[in-house]
């Protein structure tokens, strides 16, 4: 209930004495008596403090009063006129100074009579809301049950509730429709607050000034880059119980909906993994190309590759599927399966130029939840399934010059290699094999007789651009060891790795040969 309720009851005859207009509409939770001079502990907040002031000695006892029940966040204080007659006039300019509204209670009326009327009014609002939001919760539900999307409940709570609300995930796709429009940077702000708070719900502001509450969706220990969160406008600390419960209803519902999506994304995950594993294998056989299909990508239309990893963490592949499946989903979708080499790999339908760039947009989001760990993402030029070995090979190179960034996310697309790379990736398979066996045939199977670990010596030393001490550092031995080791490489190939022309040659075949299968990501 609220301050003008009481001052509405028939038979109190209850006056307000501060002058505050908006004191009127302030909601009364409880009501506490005491004659205390500092009831601050006993007072939770929103509460009607009612006080025969047995407490006052002077007047500047009163300022001490009031600032504790103040402070402690009370609604209002009412104060009976029996002991004195009157309200003293120190008390009401306290409560002017503190924004606290002064309620006079009559000396014919018992605070007994205020606390009944009070409870009364609380409890049956209580029960009013309870069964406003069964009520609520059965149309939900069975809106649910009829198909209706939850946009359309979104859109619904926020008419009832006159309160724009947004449903997205963390990599900021919005999953319903916008009642006020929401742009990139607003998103950004929004995705930030949800990863870096130290708890949900939180709040934040955007840029025209407007405050955003935001909870999580779905169960809260989960990582919060899979989550999906409601941003509901306005401090959640000033909602009424009835708006709390209206957007904590639309919250479950969600976490339904998502649930049930993400039980239709397992079914398909089994699909997109043997798709994946069966193209890198072999990309001509048949059936590769049929399970393809099977997972949702054609390959007679233009496709695109992407590789992803989360650089230091081999336990966080589930999290890469959901947030590529979730930035493809722009895209329609795809094949997002587990490669061998410890990636995960998209395969999707699109001629857009400018996928790349989304992934950067969507991704970068995820900067705030990852800590200081990074992702990397490869991105092949477009192709069709005649040519996804090579796109395949594309999008690991591009995977590989990811690493050489330096921020958070880094997503290099096949357009951004070296046309000597981009050539090799796109020659036949006998052709790269025939090359490779050229260059490094004795290298190879030196390596393979005697463990000498000079092939991965080798990749580091080119890697950082013939640096002995970095190559050193990387591989946690020696300097000598290093010099040795290059050395041998040198005599074995009969290559001079200070020759431009040779260094060229090595690392082409080096990026033609395939990495040996991890189980995480590197």
């Amino acid at each position: 209930m609220q301050v003008k309720d009481l001052l509405d009851a028939t038979g109190l005859s209850i006056r307000l004495l501060t002058s505050d207009p908006d004191a009127l509409d302030r909601t009364l939770r409880w009501t506490y008596t005491t004659d205390l001079p500092d009831p601050s502990r006993y007072i939770a907040g929103g509460e009607l403090v009612i006080t025969g002031l047995v407490w006052r000695r002077t007047p500047a006892d009163s300022e001490v009063f009031v600032r504790a029940v103040a402070e402690s966040g009370a609604s209002a204080l009412a104060a009976g006129e029996g002991l004195l007659g009157h309200i003293p006039p120190d008390l009401i300019d306290a409560c002017e100074r503190h924004g606290l509204p002064l309620l006079a209670v009559p000396d014919n009326v018992s605070f007994g009579e205020v606390t009944e009327f009070l409870v009364g009014r609380v409890t049956g609002d209580r029960i009013a809301s309870l069964n406003s939001s069964l009520v609520r919760h059965r149309q939900l539900l069975t809106a649910v049950a009829d198909g209706r999307a939850l946009d359309e409940l979104a859109l619904h709570t926020s008419r009832e509730t006159g309160m724009a609300c947004l449903i997205f995930t963390a990599t900021g796709r919005r999953l319903v429709a916008e009642v006020v429009a929401f742009s990139d940077a607003d998103v950004d702000t929004l995705t930030h607050a949800a990863l870096s708070s130290e708890r949900l719900p939180t709040t934040t502001t955007l840029s025209d000034g407007e405050a955003y509450s935001i909870f999580g969706i779905g169960p809260s220990l989960a990582q919060r880059t899979t989550r999906w969160f409601l941003a509901v406008a306005g401090d959640r600390d000033t909602f009424p119980p009835a708006i709390s419960d209206a957007f904590g209803q639309l919250a479950a519902i969600a976490a339904l909906d998502r649930a049930r999506r993400e039980e239709g994304r397992l079914v398909r995950r089994e699909i997109a993994d043997q798709a994946v594993a069966l193209i890198e294998a072999d990309s001509t056989r048949p059936e590769a190309l049929t399970r393809l299909r099977q997972a949702a990508v054609d390959p007679d239309r233009p496709l695109v590759v992407i590789r992803i990893v989360h650089s230091g963490k081999a336990d966080l592949r589930e999290m890469l599927r959901t947030v590529l499946s979730d930035t493809l989903n722009s895209f329609g979708g795809g094949c997002v399966g587990a490669s061998t080499h410890g990636d995960i790999v998209a395969i999707v339908n699109t001629e857009d130029p400018w996928i790349a760039q989304t992934l950067r947009t969507r991704l970068s989001r995820l900067g705030s939840g990852i800590g200081r760990s990074r992702l990397l993402v490869g991105v092949s030029s477009e192709a069709t399934g005649l040519t996804i070995d090579g796109a395949l090979r594309s999008a690991r190179h591009a995977l590989d010059m990811s690493r050489q960034g330096t921020g958070p996310v880094t997503v290099t697309t096949g357009a951004q290699l070296t046309s000597a790379v981009s050539m090799l990736s796109a020659l036949p398979d006998d052709v790269r094999r025939s090359f490779v066996e050229h260059v490094l045939a004795p290298l190879l199977e030196y390596d393979r007789r005697a463990d000498a670990g000079l092939i991965d010596t080798l990749r580091e030393f080119l890697a950082t651009g013939g640096s002995w001490n970095r190559t050193a550092d990387s591989l946690h031995v020696h300097l000598n060891t290093v010099r040795y080791r290059i050395k041998r490489v040198e005599e074995l190939l009969g290559r001079d790795l200070g020759s431009t022309e040779d260094r060229l040659d090595v690392y082409l075949a080096l990026q033609s040969i395939p990495r040996p299968s991890a189980t995480g990501a590197a």
